[in-house]
Protein backbone atom coordinates (compact mmCIF):
# COMPACT_ATOMS: atom_id res chain seq x y z
CA UNK A 1 0.00 0.00 0.00
CA UNK A 2 1.23 2.94 -1.25
CA UNK A 3 1.26 6.96 0.88
CA UNK A 4 1.50 10.25 0.71
CA UNK A 5 5.29 11.32 0.82
CA UNK A 6 7.33 11.74 3.69
CA UNK A 7 9.83 14.80 4.30
CA UNK A 8 13.36 13.40 3.35
CA UNK A 9 15.01 13.13 6.73
CA UNK A 10 11.62 12.30 8.49
CA UNK A 11 12.27 11.36 12.16
CA UNK A 12 10.75 7.84 12.53
CA UNK A 13 10.80 6.08 16.17
CA UNK A 14 8.78 5.33 19.16
CA UNK A 15 8.20 6.89 22.62
CA UNK A 16 8.65 5.80 26.23
CA UNK A 17 8.46 7.28 29.58
CA UNK A 18 11.23 6.47 32.84
CA UNK A 19 8.57 5.67 35.37
CA UNK A 20 6.93 3.14 33.22
CA UNK A 21 9.50 0.98 31.73
CA UNK A 22 12.84 2.12 33.34
CA UNK A 23 12.78 0.25 36.52
CA UNK A 24 15.26 0.01 39.08
CA UNK A 25 13.38 2.55 41.19
CA UNK A 26 15.81 2.58 44.30
CA UNK A 27 18.68 2.02 42.48
CA UNK A 28 21.86 4.37 41.37
CA UNK A 29 21.03 6.80 44.17
CA UNK A 30 17.09 7.38 42.89
CA UNK A 31 14.75 8.79 44.93
CA UNK A 32 10.83 7.86 45.11
CA UNK A 33 8.86 9.85 42.67
CA UNK A 34 5.34 10.30 42.09
CA UNK A 35 5.04 6.75 39.61
CA UNK A 36 6.47 5.18 42.77
CA UNK A 37 3.24 5.31 44.74
CA UNK A 38 0.86 5.10 42.59
CA UNK A 39 -0.65 1.69 42.78
CA UNK A 40 -1.46 -0.54 39.95
CA UNK A 41 -4.40 -2.13 38.47
CA UNK A 42 -7.97 -0.77 37.85
CA UNK A 43 -8.08 1.60 40.24
CA UNK A 44 -5.54 3.91 39.46
CA UNK A 45 -8.06 5.85 37.38
CA UNK A 46 -10.19 6.74 40.76
CA UNK A 47 -7.14 7.11 42.91
CA UNK A 48 -5.59 9.93 40.44
CA UNK A 49 -8.97 11.63 39.93
CA UNK A 50 -10.41 11.75 43.74
CA UNK A 51 -8.98 14.13 46.00
CA UNK A 52 -7.11 13.51 49.28
CA UNK A 53 -4.21 11.21 47.98
CA UNK A 54 -1.92 9.87 50.87
CA UNK A 55 1.62 9.27 48.51
CA UNK A 56 2.22 6.47 51.03
CA UNK A 57 2.86 2.90 49.39
CA UNK A 58 1.26 -0.02 51.14
CA UNK A 59 2.13 -3.14 49.81
CA UNK A 60 -0.49 -4.97 51.63
CA UNK A 61 -3.19 -2.99 49.82
CA UNK A 62 -1.64 -2.68 46.58
CA UNK A 63 1.07 -4.04 44.04
CA UNK A 64 3.61 -1.05 42.26
CA UNK A 65 4.26 -2.50 38.91
CA UNK A 66 6.04 0.87 37.95
CA UNK A 67 9.29 -0.02 40.66
CA UNK A 68 10.09 -2.77 38.19
CA UNK A 69 8.16 -1.43 34.64
CA UNK A 70 10.13 -3.44 32.13
CA UNK A 71 13.88 -3.27 33.34
CA UNK A 72 15.20 -0.88 31.41
CA UNK A 73 17.88 0.20 33.65
CA UNK A 74 19.30 -2.76 33.42
CA UNK A 75 18.66 -3.95 29.45
CA UNK A 76 18.55 -1.32 27.65
CA UNK A 77 21.10 -1.96 25.58
CA UNK A 78 19.04 -5.15 24.19
CA UNK A 79 15.99 -2.86 23.83
CA UNK A 80 18.23 -0.47 21.92
CA UNK A 81 19.43 -2.89 19.40
CA UNK A 82 16.24 -3.86 19.18
CA UNK A 83 14.95 -0.07 18.21
CA UNK A 84 17.73 -0.09 15.73
CA UNK A 85 16.64 -3.22 14.29
CA UNK A 86 13.58 -1.61 13.32
CA UNK A 87 15.14 1.19 11.87
CA UNK A 88 14.20 3.91 14.66
CA UNK A 89 15.88 7.76 13.57
CA UNK A 90 14.98 8.85 17.38
CA UNK A 91 13.93 7.73 20.51
CA UNK A 92 11.77 9.39 22.67
CA UNK A 93 12.43 8.73 26.53
CA UNK A 94 12.24 10.87 29.87
CA UNK A 95 14.76 11.30 32.37
CA UNK A 96 13.78 10.66 35.99
CA UNK A 97 14.05 13.74 37.55
CA UNK A 98 14.48 11.63 41.15
CA UNK A 99 17.30 9.96 39.67
CA UNK A 100 19.33 13.34 38.92
CA UNK A 101 18.38 14.85 42.25
CA UNK A 102 16.96 12.25 44.62
CA UNK A 103 15.06 14.97 46.83
CA UNK A 104 14.43 17.34 44.10
CA UNK A 105 15.76 20.26 45.91
CA UNK A 106 19.13 19.11 46.68
CA UNK A 107 22.38 21.43 45.52
CA UNK A 108 24.17 19.28 43.76
CA UNK A 109 23.17 16.16 41.40
CA UNK A 110 23.69 12.57 41.38
CA UNK A 111 26.50 11.25 40.11
CA UNK A 112 25.05 7.76 39.44
CA UNK A 113 21.77 9.31 38.06
CA UNK A 114 23.54 11.35 35.36
CA UNK A 115 26.03 8.06 34.16
CA UNK A 116 23.48 6.00 33.58
CA UNK A 117 21.61 8.48 30.72
CA UNK A 118 25.62 8.98 29.31
CA UNK A 119 25.29 5.24 28.76
CA UNK A 120 21.71 4.92 27.58
CA UNK A 121 22.34 8.06 25.03
CA UNK A 122 26.16 6.28 24.17
CA UNK A 123 24.29 3.19 22.85
CA UNK A 124 21.48 5.15 21.51
CA UNK A 125 24.01 7.03 19.26
CA UNK A 126 26.20 3.95 18.26
CA UNK A 127 22.86 2.73 16.60
CA UNK A 128 22.51 5.86 15.03
CA UNK A 129 19.39 6.94 17.48
CA UNK A 130 18.77 10.29 18.36
CA UNK A 131 17.54 10.67 21.76
CA UNK A 132 14.13 13.19 22.05
CA UNK A 133 14.37 13.41 25.91
CA UNK A 134 11.66 14.92 27.63
CA UNK A 135 12.73 16.39 31.02
CA UNK A 136 9.36 15.68 32.97
CA UNK A 137 6.95 13.36 32.51
CA UNK A 138 4.05 12.40 35.45
CA UNK A 139 7.65 11.84 37.99
CA UNK A 140 8.05 14.79 39.80
CA UNK A 141 10.58 14.13 43.04
CA UNK A 142 7.88 12.57 46.19
CA UNK A 143 10.17 14.76 48.05
CA UNK A 144 8.93 18.26 46.82
CA UNK A 145 5.18 16.87 47.16
CA UNK A 146 5.33 16.40 50.42
CA UNK A 147 7.48 18.95 51.39
CA UNK A 148 6.73 21.55 49.16
CA UNK A 149 3.15 20.71 47.64
CA UNK A 150 4.15 20.29 44.35
CA UNK A 151 3.99 22.60 41.61
CA UNK A 152 1.72 24.77 43.31
CA UNK A 153 4.44 25.80 45.15
CA UNK A 154 6.70 28.42 43.19
CA UNK A 155 9.80 27.13 44.79
CA UNK A 156 9.79 24.75 41.83
CA UNK A 157 10.58 26.62 39.34
CA UNK A 158 13.76 26.93 41.02
CA UNK A 159 14.66 23.58 41.58
CA UNK A 160 13.28 22.65 38.19
CA UNK A 161 16.15 25.27 37.15
CA UNK A 162 18.75 23.89 39.10
CA UNK A 163 17.39 20.37 37.23
CA UNK A 164 17.70 21.46 33.66
CA UNK A 165 21.21 23.38 34.18
CA UNK A 166 22.20 19.98 35.06
CA UNK A 167 20.96 18.31 32.42
CA UNK A 168 21.47 20.35 29.58
CA UNK A 169 25.43 20.93 30.86
CA UNK A 170 25.98 16.74 30.70
CA UNK A 171 24.19 16.18 27.85
CA UNK A 172 24.65 18.82 25.83
CA UNK A 173 26.63 16.93 23.32
CA UNK A 174 24.52 13.87 23.57
CA UNK A 175 20.99 15.72 22.66
CA UNK A 176 19.51 17.85 20.79
CA UNK A 177 16.19 17.53 20.89
CA UNK A 178 14.36 18.24 24.28
CA UNK A 179 10.60 18.66 25.71
CA UNK A 180 9.55 20.44 28.59
CA UNK A 181 6.59 19.22 30.23
CA UNK A 182 4.77 16.14 29.07
CA UNK A 183 0.95 16.74 28.10
CA UNK A 184 1.06 19.79 29.98
CA UNK A 185 -2.54 20.62 29.29
CA UNK A 186 -3.84 17.53 31.20
CA UNK A 187 -2.96 18.85 34.30
CA UNK A 188 -6.27 20.00 35.17
CA UNK A 189 -8.10 16.95 34.80
CA UNK A 190 -5.38 15.19 36.30
CA UNK A 191 -3.13 17.41 38.32
CA UNK A 192 -1.65 14.61 40.72
CA UNK A 193 0.46 13.25 37.45
CA UNK A 194 1.11 16.89 36.02
CA UNK A 195 1.35 18.84 38.75
CA UNK A 196 2.03 16.69 41.69
CA UNK A 197 -0.45 17.59 44.16
CA UNK A 198 -3.50 16.14 44.82
CA UNK A 199 -7.25 18.20 45.72
CA UNK A 200 -7.71 19.03 48.70
CA UNK A 201 -11.33 19.92 47.28
CA UNK A 202 -12.91 19.70 44.24
CA UNK A 203 -13.95 23.89 44.30
CA UNK A 204 -10.15 24.65 44.49
CA UNK A 205 -9.10 21.98 41.90
CA UNK A 206 -9.03 24.57 38.82
CA UNK A 207 -7.61 27.56 41.21
CA UNK A 208 -4.36 25.45 42.50
CA UNK A 209 -4.12 23.47 38.82
CA UNK A 210 -3.95 27.03 36.93
CA UNK A 211 -1.61 28.45 39.58
CA UNK A 212 0.44 25.17 39.14
CA UNK A 213 0.62 25.52 35.28
CA UNK A 214 1.37 28.91 35.55
CA UNK A 215 4.66 28.39 37.83
CA UNK A 216 5.15 25.64 35.05
CA UNK A 217 4.81 27.86 31.94
CA UNK A 218 7.35 30.55 33.50
CA UNK A 219 9.79 27.04 34.40
CA UNK A 220 9.38 25.99 30.78
CA UNK A 221 10.34 29.20 29.43
CA UNK A 222 13.21 29.66 31.49
CA UNK A 223 14.65 26.53 30.35
CA UNK A 224 14.09 27.09 26.58
CA UNK A 225 15.51 30.06 27.42
CA UNK A 226 18.63 28.40 29.15
CA UNK A 227 18.91 25.81 26.62
CA UNK A 228 19.60 27.45 23.93
CA UNK A 229 22.35 29.31 25.63
CA UNK A 230 23.96 26.08 26.78
CA UNK A 231 23.38 23.55 23.53
CA UNK A 232 23.12 26.31 21.05
CA UNK A 233 21.84 24.16 18.09
CA UNK A 234 19.02 22.34 20.35
CA UNK A 235 15.57 22.15 19.48
CA UNK A 236 13.45 23.04 22.19
CA UNK A 237 9.42 21.81 21.98
CA UNK A 238 6.40 21.71 24.26
CA UNK A 239 4.21 18.69 24.71
CA UNK A 240 0.26 18.70 24.48
CA UNK A 241 -2.09 16.41 25.24
CA UNK A 242 -4.49 16.56 21.85
CA UNK A 243 -7.94 15.99 21.02
CA UNK A 244 -10.24 17.66 18.63
CA UNK A 245 -13.08 18.45 19.54
CA UNK A 246 -16.68 17.74 17.27
CA UNK A 247 -19.99 19.42 18.39
CA UNK A 248 -22.33 16.64 18.57
CA UNK A 249 -24.44 17.97 15.96
CA UNK A 250 -25.13 21.34 14.21
CA UNK A 251 -27.20 22.79 16.89
CA UNK A 252 -25.35 26.16 17.10
CA UNK A 253 -25.24 26.03 21.05
CA UNK A 254 -23.32 22.77 20.69
CA UNK A 255 -21.10 23.91 17.91
CA UNK A 256 -20.01 27.10 20.62
CA UNK A 257 -19.78 24.82 23.16
CA UNK A 258 -17.25 22.66 21.53
CA UNK A 259 -15.18 25.16 20.33
CA UNK A 260 -14.98 26.78 23.79
CA UNK A 261 -13.95 23.58 25.24
CA UNK A 262 -11.38 22.43 22.42
CA UNK A 263 -9.85 26.47 22.52
CA UNK A 264 -9.34 26.36 27.11
CA UNK A 265 -8.25 22.18 26.34
CA UNK A 266 -5.88 22.45 23.06
CA UNK A 267 -5.03 26.31 22.64
CA UNK A 268 -4.67 27.78 26.44
CA UNK A 269 -1.72 26.20 27.37
CA UNK A 270 -0.01 25.80 23.72
CA UNK A 271 -0.59 29.55 23.70
CA UNK A 272 1.64 30.44 26.19
CA UNK A 273 4.34 28.41 25.42
CA UNK A 274 4.16 29.16 21.44
CA UNK A 275 2.46 32.41 21.23
CA UNK A 276 4.71 33.44 24.84
CA UNK A 277 1.54 34.77 26.61
CA UNK A 278 -2.18 33.92 27.34
CA UNK A 279 -4.94 33.87 24.72
CA UNK A 280 -7.67 36.24 24.64
CA UNK A 281 -10.12 33.62 26.16
CA UNK A 282 -8.22 33.22 29.19
CA UNK A 283 -9.58 36.11 31.27
CA UNK A 284 -13.42 34.89 30.92
CA UNK A 285 -13.04 31.52 31.76
CA UNK A 286 -10.48 32.28 34.65
CA UNK A 287 -13.23 34.42 35.94
CA UNK A 288 -15.97 32.39 35.29
CA UNK A 289 -14.32 29.74 37.12
CA UNK A 290 -12.94 31.83 40.31
CA UNK A 291 -9.35 31.44 38.88
CA UNK A 292 -7.16 34.31 39.88
CA UNK A 293 -3.57 33.94 39.09
CA UNK A 294 -0.57 35.08 41.46
CA UNK A 295 1.65 36.34 38.72
CA UNK A 296 5.00 38.07 40.00
CA UNK A 297 6.73 40.93 38.23
CA UNK A 298 9.02 39.87 35.24
CA UNK A 299 6.77 36.31 35.09
CA UNK A 300 5.16 37.30 31.67
CA UNK A 301 8.47 39.10 30.29
CA UNK A 302 10.19 35.17 30.96
CA UNK A 303 7.10 33.64 29.44
CA UNK A 304 7.37 35.89 25.87
CA UNK A 305 11.37 35.53 25.57
CA UNK A 306 11.08 31.51 26.43
CA UNK A 307 8.95 30.49 23.43
CA UNK A 308 9.18 26.97 22.11
CA UNK A 309 11.05 25.76 18.64
CA UNK A 310 8.29 23.45 17.91
CA UNK A 311 5.34 21.75 18.96
CA UNK A 312 5.00 17.90 19.70
CA UNK A 313 1.64 16.25 20.94
CA UNK A 314 0.46 12.84 21.95
CA UNK A 315 -2.97 11.79 19.71
CA UNK A 316 -5.24 8.57 20.63
CA UNK A 317 -8.75 9.95 20.19
CA UNK A 318 -10.90 12.20 19.23
CA UNK A 319 -13.72 14.19 21.54
CA UNK A 320 -17.25 14.80 20.72
CA UNK A 321 -19.55 17.23 23.22
CA UNK A 322 -22.33 18.85 23.53
CA UNK A 323 -23.64 21.90 26.02
CA UNK A 324 -25.99 19.61 28.08
CA UNK A 325 -25.79 15.55 28.26
CA UNK A 326 -26.95 12.81 30.36
CA UNK A 327 -24.84 10.24 32.32
CA UNK A 328 -25.55 7.77 29.61
CA UNK A 329 -24.35 9.94 26.73
CA UNK A 330 -20.73 10.07 28.33
CA UNK A 331 -17.83 8.18 26.77
CA UNK A 332 -14.53 6.49 28.13
CA UNK A 333 -11.84 8.67 27.19
CA UNK A 334 -7.94 9.79 27.90
CA UNK A 335 -8.02 12.07 30.65
CA UNK A 336 -11.13 13.92 28.65
CA UNK A 337 -14.82 13.67 28.81
CA UNK A 338 -17.37 14.27 26.07
CA UNK A 339 -20.41 11.69 24.54
CA UNK A 340 -19.85 9.21 22.62
CA UNK A 341 -19.36 9.18 18.47
CA UNK A 342 -22.10 7.46 16.52
CA UNK A 343 -19.80 6.91 13.43
CA UNK A 344 -16.58 5.99 15.54
CA UNK A 345 -15.53 2.32 16.90
CA UNK A 346 -13.74 1.97 20.53
CA UNK A 347 -11.08 0.06 21.22
CA UNK A 348 -11.13 -2.19 24.67
CA UNK A 349 -10.33 -0.17 27.12
CA UNK A 350 -13.26 2.51 25.09
CA UNK A 351 -11.22 5.31 23.95
CA UNK A 352 -12.80 6.04 20.85
CA UNK A 353 -10.52 5.39 17.44
CA UNK A 354 -10.41 8.34 15.03
CA UNK A 355 -7.40 8.45 12.61
CA UNK A 356 -8.83 11.14 10.36
CA UNK A 357 -8.68 12.97 13.82
CA UNK A 358 -5.00 13.23 13.87
CA UNK A 359 -5.26 14.64 10.30
CA UNK A 360 -7.51 17.62 11.64
CA UNK A 361 -5.39 18.10 15.15
CA UNK A 362 -2.37 18.24 12.29
CA UNK A 363 -3.96 21.00 10.75
CA UNK A 364 -5.39 22.77 13.62
CA UNK A 365 -2.44 23.05 15.38
CA UNK A 366 -0.18 24.30 12.39
CA UNK A 367 -2.82 26.41 10.87
CA UNK A 368 -2.77 28.29 14.46
CA UNK A 369 1.05 28.18 15.17
CA UNK A 370 2.98 27.64 11.59
CA UNK A 371 5.74 26.08 13.83
CA UNK A 372 6.85 22.52 13.22
CA UNK A 373 5.53 19.71 14.25
CA UNK A 374 6.18 15.98 15.79
CA UNK A 375 3.46 13.79 16.74
CA UNK A 376 5.42 11.96 19.71
CA UNK A 377 2.82 9.54 21.04
CA UNK A 378 0.11 7.26 19.36
CA UNK A 379 -0.69 3.78 19.50
CA UNK A 380 -3.64 1.24 20.59
CA UNK A 381 -3.57 -0.13 23.91
CA UNK A 382 -4.61 -3.63 23.36
CA UNK A 383 -4.70 -7.72 24.77
CA UNK A 384 -1.91 -9.86 22.95
CA UNK A 385 -1.98 -13.16 22.80
CA UNK A 386 1.18 -15.30 22.20
CA UNK A 387 0.39 -18.41 20.43
CA UNK A 388 1.90 -21.49 20.73
CA UNK A 389 4.71 -21.13 17.99
CA UNK A 390 5.92 -17.85 19.99
CA UNK A 391 4.31 -15.59 17.54
CA UNK A 392 2.25 -12.72 18.19
CA UNK A 393 0.01 -11.52 15.84
CA UNK A 394 -1.19 -7.96 16.73
CA UNK A 395 -3.18 -7.08 13.11
CA UNK A 396 -5.26 -4.82 14.61
CA UNK A 397 -2.21 -2.55 16.05
CA UNK A 398 -0.96 -2.74 12.40
CA UNK A 399 -4.23 -1.55 11.26
CA UNK A 400 -4.68 1.07 13.89
CA UNK A 401 -1.55 2.29 12.69
CA UNK A 402 -1.58 2.03 9.27
CA UNK A 403 -4.91 4.22 9.24
CA UNK A 404 -2.86 7.21 11.42
CA UNK A 405 -0.04 7.01 9.50
CA UNK A 406 -2.03 7.34 6.19
CA UNK A 407 -3.56 10.18 7.71
CA UNK A 408 -0.25 12.28 8.65
CA UNK A 409 0.79 11.22 5.12
CA UNK A 410 -2.30 13.52 3.77
CA UNK A 411 -1.57 16.47 6.55
CA UNK A 412 1.81 16.15 5.00
CA UNK A 413 0.35 17.30 1.34
CA UNK A 414 -2.28 19.68 3.22
CA UNK A 415 1.00 21.57 3.34
CA UNK A 416 2.36 20.87 7.43
CA UNK A 417 5.67 20.84 8.82
CA UNK A 418 5.96 17.75 10.31
CA UNK A 419 8.98 16.35 11.72
CA UNK A 420 8.26 13.05 13.21
CA UNK A 421 6.65 10.16 14.69
CA UNK A 422 6.92 8.50 17.51
CA UNK A 423 4.59 5.61 18.24
CA UNK A 424 3.53 4.96 22.16
CA UNK A 425 4.93 2.63 24.05
CA UNK A 426 7.25 1.22 21.47
CA UNK A 427 8.61 -1.65 23.69
CA UNK A 428 5.57 -2.90 26.07
CA UNK A 429 5.66 -1.15 29.08
CA UNK A 430 3.18 0.11 32.22
CA UNK A 431 -0.02 1.56 31.42
CA UNK A 432 0.12 5.02 33.13
CA UNK A 433 -3.65 5.27 33.30
CA UNK A 434 -4.39 2.11 34.90
CA UNK A 435 -1.02 0.61 35.86
CA UNK A 436 -1.59 -2.72 33.77
CA UNK A 437 0.95 -4.62 31.60
CA UNK A 438 -2.07 -6.28 30.09
CA UNK A 439 -2.40 -2.66 28.58
CA UNK A 440 -0.08 -3.47 25.07
CA UNK A 441 1.17 -0.93 23.01
CA UNK A 442 4.73 -1.99 21.97
CA UNK A 443 5.89 -3.81 18.71
CA UNK A 444 8.22 -5.57 21.08
CA UNK A 445 6.33 -8.00 23.55
CA UNK A 446 7.69 -8.17 27.66
CA UNK A 447 6.69 -11.09 29.14
CA UNK A 448 5.77 -9.54 32.39
CA UNK A 449 1.97 -9.87 33.43
CA UNK A 450 -0.19 -7.70 35.77
CA UNK A 451 0.15 -10.57 38.61
CA UNK A 452 3.52 -9.90 38.85
CA UNK A 453 4.79 -13.08 36.64
CA UNK A 454 7.59 -13.48 33.39
CA UNK A 455 10.40 -13.80 32.89
CA UNK A 456 10.81 -10.26 31.23
CA UNK A 457 11.97 -12.32 27.94
CA UNK A 458 11.28 -9.68 24.52
CA UNK A 459 9.47 -10.99 22.07
CA UNK A 460 9.05 -9.50 18.22
CA UNK A 461 5.40 -9.30 17.31
CA UNK A 462 3.97 -8.92 13.64
CA UNK A 463 3.61 -5.26 14.43
CA UNK A 464 7.74 -5.37 14.87
CA UNK A 465 8.24 -6.24 11.04
CA UNK A 466 5.47 -4.26 9.46
CA UNK A 467 7.07 -1.02 11.41
CA UNK A 468 10.37 -1.62 10.01
CA UNK A 469 9.34 -1.96 6.76
CA UNK A 470 7.54 1.61 7.37
CA UNK A 471 11.05 3.39 8.24
CA UNK A 472 12.82 1.55 5.43
CA UNK A 473 10.60 3.07 2.79
CA UNK A 474 10.19 6.32 4.13
CA UNK A 475 6.18 5.97 5.42
CA UNK A 476 5.40 4.22 1.65
CA UNK A 477 4.70 0.95 2.18
CA UNK A 478 2.19 0.66 4.74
Amino acid sequence: MMTKQFPKGFLWGGATAANQFEGGYNEGGKGLNLADVLPGGKGRLKLLAQTGFDFEIDHSKYTYPNHEGIDFYHRYKEDIALFAEMGFKVFRLSIAWSRIFPNGDELEPNEAGLAFYDRVFDELHKHGIEPLVTIAHYETPLHLIKEYGGWRNRKLIEFFDRYVRAIFTRYKDKVKYWLTFNEINGATHMPLLGLGFSPEKEETRLQDSFQGLHHQFVASAKAVKLGHEIIPESQIGCMLIYAPVYSYDSNPENVMHAKREGDIFNFLCGDVQVRGEYPYFADRYFDENNVTLDIEEGDLEIIKEGTVDFISFSYYMSRTDKKIKTPEEIGEGNLIGGVKNPFLKASDWGWEIDPVGLRVSLNELYGRYQKPLMVVENGLGAYDKVEEDGSINDDYRIEYLREHIEQMGEAVEDGVDLLGYTSWGCIDLVSASSGEYSKRYGFIYVDKHDDGSGTLERKRKKSFFWYKDVISSNGKNL
